[in-house]
């Protein structure tokens, strides 16, 4: 999520765009790209507003992968100088020691085309940034991470499944990830239609698709479910408003909302969820939407913790591995109220 929107975008008069990462470097057990999986040697920088960073932060949690990869959250309204780290003592990141996340990208490329954008992964050591690949993080962080993941990890990107995985995510990506951005910033009548349109097709097939089966690939949870949560978590609260995806609310859709639902209270999920993080980014950030940069009071969250009855459908949501535990003490988030 960068200043200008989420991820890497663009948006303006012509069609909203969202460009590819500029620092696609990955970090590997093998080192391949000169950046070695390491325990403490990187720092994830997050914004608990953005979805594209929610999912390395979910990912990070189901993997144990706390200790080794530590954490900062930025301040969810950012100003003119990218993100910022005002939620930490002296406004500084406290391990990296930089005001701002452009810091550390001006470390690896001054005056580098494109926004300052999260998740972005950081070198402790040099101070330079590693990684703004959004797409490809969390599938490393399963996959390339493996040596340091907790006992009892999942398997979020089972080799025998990713086909299908890979081909779930890009329809969830094109029409419902993306799909919302496009409606929200669209500047014609038209391109606004055909987005919405978009979004509530490929909605409707997934509740099709999870009518019956808990999890969208498999029995268990997998990265396709991460993405689509991190959508689904801020629909009612910010996308059926703010960016006019309004055919329904989510707490309208018997399927849909009792999956979101499911996966909101299990461990790794909901417990990563700023809401007051998520409004305040959206309606005070956007102000080409929002020019008044008022925060609505609602929708009410308290039913996010109703019971939902998806454990009917079976599903194992670890697979063979098990909960992660409780949350690490200073990434607490309030609960939903």
């Amino acid at each position: 999520m960068s200043a200008d929107g989420d991820g890497n975008s663009a948006y303006g008069r012509t069609a909203f765009k969202r460009s590819r990462s500029h620092f696609a470097d990955r970090i590997t057990a093998d080192g391949r790209d000169g950046w070695p999986v390491e325990a403490g040697r990187y720092r994830l920088v997050v914004s608990r507003a953005c979805p594209w960073a929610s999912r390395a932060v979910v990912a990070r949690r189901l993997l144990g992968l706390e200790d080794a990869l530590s954490m900062a959250v930025a301040d969810p309204v950012q100003d003119d100088r990218s993100w910022r780290f005002t939620l930490d003592p002296g406004d500084r990141d406290p391990v990296l020691g930089i005001r701002f996340l452009s810091e550390a990208y001006d470390r690896r490329e001054t005056g580098y085309p494109g926004g300052v954008s999260v998740p972005a992964i950081v070198d402790v050591p040099s101070g330079r940034l590693v990684t703004n690949d959004y797409q490809r993080i969390t599938l490393d962080l399963a996959t390339e991470w493996t040596a340091l993941h907790r006992e009892g990890a999942p398997d979020l990107y089972p080799r025998a499944r990713r086909d299908e995985i890979d081909a779930v995510m890009a329809d969830v990506y094109e029409d419902v990830n993306n799909g919302v951005y496009r409606a929200g910033f669209a500047t014609g009548q038209q391109e606004y239609e055909e987005a919405c349109a978009g979004v509530f097709r490929r909605l409707e097939l997934l509740a099709d698709r999870l009518a019956g089966q808990r999890y969208l690939v498999g029995d268990t949870i997998t990265e396709a479910d991460i993405r689509l949560f991190t959508t689904l978590v801020r629909f009612d609260a910010v996308y059926h408003g703010h960016f006019k995806c309004n055919r329904w609310k989510l707490t309208e859709n018997r399927v849909l909302w009792a999956y979101a639902r499911d996966l909101f209270q299990t461990p790794g999920f909901g417990d990563t969820v700023d809401f007051d993080h998520v409004k305040r980014h959206y309606y005070q950030v956007h102000t080409g939407i929002n020019p008044t940069r008022i925060v609505p009071l609602g929708p009410d969250l308290a039913g996010w913790l109703t019971p939902h009855h998806r454990e009917e459908l079976g599903g194992r949501p670890f697979g063979d591995g098990t909960a992660p535990g409780p949350v690490p003490t200073g990434e607490e988030v309030p609960a939903p109220r």
